[in-house]
């Protein structure tokens, strides 16, 4: 896949004819994955190259800026490089939206930014909006496209009859249900980041913790004890992760929760390398213990129950 970055005001590129999927697609999720591949379908059926058009960062960041907005993100942009690479698209196209950008009509933003790179056809979401203010939709789309492309617009995806979207990704992860986030997601919700120090009080309770620093831009699952998988140099481990502010220990509740994670059966040194956590199921909320002994006797709970469900 290549990745093409562009700013505005951008350049016709010397491209051939491309099938693209329309979407800020955070958390790439499986109503996205519909959209990419109903791009997909298309440019094979009619021998075009496959391609996502992508924007960032988030519009709200942009529009909302007086407010300080702060958008949590389901996906870092690293990460939606590779998932959406994974899907086997030929082009990424990724936006910087700007307020330059956020100016542009929607007739505008379809000349330069579809119909001049060479767009044939385009999928999208049914509630997919373009150029200032949203004003441009999937209905207007036919008229702004002049006739240079045609257009497939991707109905309301469900799981069991729950919409998918990402404000419902969201929500679940926030109430800690990250079964039902992963549901909607296609996959384990993950949170990357480097393996720092913390305060190293777990290794003189019996239970050592690697401590996850992620981007402060992605969101955090709710406090609370959940069962993970631990992905660190090539290998995967099971483990218990805490998310929280450590309420046995500290006094006053800390701005930033702490990623802690107890790996099973593991004793090497991984501090500063790169980790990701993938959240299973969720055990239980953050407690504050009356003495460090009842705190050991539920983490050794926690442990083995986190151990039950990932042996299924």
């Amino acid at each position: 896949m290549e990745i093409i970055r562009l700013k505005h005001p951008v350049s016709p590129l010397n491209l051939p004819p491309i099938s693209v999927a329309l979407g800020f697609f955070d958390g790439v999720h499986l109503g996205h994955r519909s959209v990419i591949q109903k791009a997909k379908d298309e440019a094979e059926k009619k021998g075009y190259k496959s391609a996502v058009m992508t924007f960032y960062p988030h519009p709200k960041e942009v529009l909302q800026r007086e407010q300080n907005t702060v958008v949590q993100y389901l996906t870092p942009l690293p990460e939606k490089e590779q998932l959406i690479a994974d899907l086997n698209v030929d082009y990424l196209f990724i936006v910087e939206f700007d307020a330059h950008f956020a100016e542009l009509s929607p007739q505008q933003f379809v000349d330069r930014y579809l119909i001049g790179l060479n767009i044939h056809h385009v999928a999208a979401g049914f509630d997919y909006t373009y150029g200032r203010l949203g004003k441009g939709t999937m209905e207007t789309l036919i008229f702004h496209s002049r006739g240079k492309f045609t257009q497939t617009t991707v109905s309301e995806q469900a799981v069991n009859g729950e919409k998918i979207s990402s404000t419902a990704i969201r929500n679940e992860l926030k109430a800690g249900n990250v079964r039902r986030a992963a549901k909607y997601l296609g996959r384990e919700f993950k949170l990357s980041g480097i393996v720092g120090t913390g305060d190293q009080r777990g290794r003189t309770i019996g239970f050592p913790t690697a401590n996850i620093a992620p981007s402060p831009k992605v969101l955090i699952p709710a406090p609370g004890v959940y069962a993970v998988r631990f992905f660190c140099e090539g290998q995967v481990y099971d483990g218990v992760c805490n998310i929280g502010y450590k309420p046995t220990f500290n006094e006053q509740k800390p701005e930033i929760p702490t990623i802690e994670v107890h790996i099973f059966d593991f004793a090497r040194d991984i501090y500063g390398e790169e980790a990701s956590v993938y959240f299973i199921e969720y055990l239980r909320g953050e407690i504050s213990f009356d003495s460090v002994d009842e705190l050991i006797g539920q983490m050794q709970l926690d442990s083995e129950k986190a151990k039950e469900i990932l042996k299924q």
